[in-house]
């Protein structure tokens, strides 16, 4: 049995029916979230993805972090494949009761990530250079999307000792998340659900010197993030995507 299924009472519905596909463990990231009006954000999700608000407002995640173990079952890891630093740039939605997230990009340094993920799930990922360093509890964090493309530089790092977000708390609306929903070339609304333990979030402190993740959609962020949770890691399995719409 994965270790991902050692927990599974904390899900807002039950586990999908049939195997899972895909195993990947999610390791020192960061939720970086700043709020932002759904009206802003409604031209950036198809129209039957409701965008949500917590106490009257959406909010917009920037996450960045490093894949590890990616493989499709049963396969075992491979070496220049399995292992990458990601970006990602979130919204959250709702489609038929289910709360996901909605990406508005993800930036990778693996090719045939990028490629199998527009292929299959269907997600705009994108080609980048990312540089990750580590200088104890802390880590310098640089990507830059090809052909002069967006730019993110931040230095991050945990804070507090391990705890799990309290139900109805923003902090658990934001991450405790399982699905995502993605729209493929002919319009078609998917659905792919995953499942994870509760995160083991720490606090965290951040100094961002740089992020153009959400020039290229129009939408403005601005100042310090109003959340930044950290995980050391995650390990996570995937199934394959469901067409809803």
């Amino acid at each position: 049995m994965h270790p991902a299924l050692a927990v599974t009472i904390h899900r807002p519905w039950p586990l999908p029916p049939g195997a899972w596909r895909w195993r990947q463990s999610w390791c020192d990231l960061l939720f970086a979230h700043w709020p932002a009006p759904a009206t802003a954000l409604r031209a950036l999700v198809p129209e039957p993805l409701q965008i949500q608000e917590f106490d009257g407002t959406s909010w917009v995640g920037v996450v960045p972090f490093r894949m590890a173990g990616v493989m499709h079952r049963p396969l075992p890891d491979l070496p220049w494949i399995s292992a990458f630093p990601e970006l990602n740039v979130r919204l959250y939605v709702e489609y038929d009761g289910k709360p996901g997230v909605w990406f508005l990009s993800l930036d990778a340094t693996n090719l045939l990530a990028v490629w199998a993920a527009r292929l299959l799930f269907h997600l705009p990922y994108h080609r980048a250079q990312i540089d990750i360093a580590q200088h104890g509890d802390r880590f310098a964090y640089a990507s830059a999307r090809s052909h002069d493309g967006p730019r993110f530089q931040a230095e991050y790092g945990p804070t507090s000792s391990v705890y799990h977000a309290t139900p109805g708390t923003l902090e658990h609306w934001l991450t405790e998340r399982y699905c995502l929903y993605a729209q493929a070339p002919d319009g078609a609304l998917w659905r792919t659900e995953v499942h994870h333990a509760p995160w083991p979030l720490q606090q965290a402190t951040a100094t961002i010197a740089e992020n153009r993740m959400l020039a290229p959609h129009g939408v403005h962020i601005g100042g310090a993030p109003a959340l930044l949770p950290f995980a050391r890691r995650i390990d996570v399995i995937v199934w394959a995507p469901q067409r809803v719409k």
